[in-house]
């Protein structure tokens, strides 16, 4: 069967219906999976290489000739980064013949609050990598979220070990300040559970300072950072909150290399019209999606050498935002593939079935290496227990015309996290009357 190609119209009814692309219909030989994006709005210079990213990797696979000869089909839904939309394009997409939608990634933290509670009883799972509920990572009590290679809880941990190696040591921490200049959604505030938890073992003073959405106003929250002078800032930004945050920071003369992005706030598009102005700032990246692999070059050679492209001008693959693009697809093809194993190749599966592929992923060096993912990410393996796999991540550094890998890899401290999760997930379990599954992992 010839596979419809699919490209963005941003119309009127788009914008109005949410919608921003239609599939032909499912066929029994095809996979469906459904595609959560905001491309207007003020995140809109963050969604749009995101989501170019995890439609360019459904094309290459396509390309490669699907998914053990199944091929892709995805729809992509317009939210806005609204949390009504995301859950008018959640409803809308779940019931797609003829077997529904293999996961959905909401590419929002209150768009996954919102769909986790329906997720359940709708068999549908939630795939959030790098952000969502950080007590997901908990599978005997979130069976349907996947939280894939980190949370903000990692994120958070491990600027703070960065922190401690540049000041010789987590008992140099003692007596320091350190801020959170955040965005006031639940997005910005996932980290604060973790940050509390740090400054009281370690004995730092935490900061936290709100910026009301969009974020474009924020001279008052940097006139308290100059009075009150915070030996670092952690910055939970996204959009066109990112930019304004490093001019007011160059404008009350707070430098830059002692500011650290969580990698939503790290792309690109976020620094490249700053320059100096934002030369020093450091970013976490989950997996090292600064670097470059095979897999680019296979996006070249069998898409966009083929007018296949989904960015026309070619100017976002290869950037942070872009390669985590390609990597959430990624995690989602080879969740279909290992359902695939168990419930037979060469046939579509149930979003049920996925969700067994995403509790049972094991990709190793060697799959990463014949997917071209070589030196962008490390080995990952989940279970019923742990929903995130490994929580690798780096530092990266903007020397004003590029980013720089500044740092090795790290690892959130789970003598700290684990605690965390067990008691937020076991209070979710008893607010939301969840009864947890029994994990023999």
């Amino acid at each position: 069967m010839k596979v419809k190609r699919i490209k963005t119209l941003v119309t009127g009814l788009a914008l109005a219906g949410g919608l921003l692309a239609l599939s032909a219909p499912a066929m029994a030989d095809e996979q469906f999976v459904p595609l959560l994006t905001y491309r207007t709005g003020s995140f809109a210079p963050l969604g749009i290489p995101w989501a170019d990213g995890k439609m360019d990797y459904l094309k290459l696979v396509n390309a490669r000739g699907g998914i053990n000869g199944v091929k892709i089909i995805f729809e992509e839904c317009e939210t806005a980064y609204a949390t009504d939309r995301g859950v008018e394009c959640y409803e809308r997409l779940k019931a797609h013949a003829p077997t529904g939608a293999s996961a959905y990634d909401p590419q929002s933290t209150g768009i996954t609050f919102a769909v986790s509670d329906k997720a359940p009883g709708d068999k549908e799972p939630i795939l959030t990598v790098g952000y969502g509920l950080s007590q997901s990572t908990d599978g005997s009590v979130f069976p349907w979220n996947f939280p894939l290679l980190g949370t903000y809880w990692t994120a958070a941990d491990i600027m703070i070990q960065d922190i401690a190696k540049k000041e010789g040591g987590m008992d140099k921490l003692k007596g320091k300040k350190i801020a959170l200049v955040y965005h006031d959604s639940p997005y910005g505030k996932e980290p604060i559970p973790l940050l509390q938890k740090r400054a009281q073992l370690l004995g730092f003073e935490f900061l936290p300072y709100p910026v009301t959405a969009p974020g474009v106003e924020q001279k008052s929250t940097w006139l308290q950072i100059r009075q009150n002078k915070p030996d670092y800032v952690l910055l939970w930004s996204a959009g066109i909150m990112t930019p304004t945050a490093l001019r007011e920071a160059q404008g009350v003369g707070y430098p830059r290399e002692k500011m650290y992005g969580i990698w939503w706030a790290g792309s690109e598009g976020d620094v490249k019209d700053l320059g100096a102005v934002a030369k020093g700032y450091n970013v976490i990246t989950i997996a090292n999606s600064v670097a470059k692999g095979k897999v680019h070059d296979e996006l070249k050679a069998k898409v966009y050498d083929k007018g296949d492209g989904t960015d026309t001008a070619g100017n976002t693959v290869g950037t942070l935002a872009h390669t985590r693009g390609m990597i959430i697809s990624m995690l989602t093809v080879e969740a279909i593939r290992t359902a695939q194993e168990k419930y037979g190749k060469g046939k579509s599966v149930t979003p049920e079935q996925v969700r067994w592929g995403l509790e049972h992923l094991d990709l190793t060096q060697a799959r990463l290496d014949e997917i071209g993912f070589t030196d962008i990410m490390r080995p990952v393996k989940t279970s019923c227990s742990n929903h995130t796999g490994d929580d690798w991540a780096r530092i990266v550094q903007w020397d004003g015309a590029k980013f720089q890998l500044v740092s090795d890899w790290y690892r959130s401290d789970k003598a700290v996290i684990e605690p965390l999760i067990k008691e937020a997930a076991a209070k979710y379990a008893k607010d939301k009357n969840v009864t947890p599954v029994t994990c023999t992992d």
